[in-house]
């Protein structure tokens, strides 16, 4: 069974950095996908950013040249760096993670996800 544990939220100045990292455990295939994703209060949840076992990243726009994702594969921790952070980056940012090699990989393919960790909390203000 996987399992994600997210850290590294907090309350930060606009343009500020934050770096949220995710333990993740009992992920043993070759071949998996883990990313980000966030909900924003009453709004849907939406896709920031994933990795695959492959290297391959993808970005949802509204981070593109803003967030990094990056994946230690010794220490089984998913992180996501966070550059002039924006008040619409507050959210619940939670980490998720599936090993099905045959479904696609993406921030716009959350449903593909069957792993989830309970969320860390970012909040942005000006």
């Amino acid at each position: 069974q996987v399992q994600l544990e997210e850290s590294g939220g907090g309350s930060v100045q606009v343009g500020g950095s934050l770096r949220l990292s995710c333990v993740v455990s009992g992920l043993y295939s070759s071949r998996w996908c883990v990313g980000w994703f966030r909900q924003a209060p009453g709004k849907e949840r939406e896709g920031v950013a994933t990795i695959n076992s492959a290297g391959k990243t993808r970005y949802a726009d509204s981070v593109k040249g803003r967030s990094i994702i990056s994946k230690d594969n010794a220490e089984m921790t998913l992180y996501l760096q966070m550059n002039s952070l924006k008040p619409e980056d507050t959210a619940m940012y939670y980490c998720a993670a599936h090993s099905s090699w045959y479904l696609s990989c993406g921030p716009d393919e959350s449903h593909n996800m069957d792993s989830w960790g309970k969320g860390t909390l970012v909040t942005i203000s000006s």
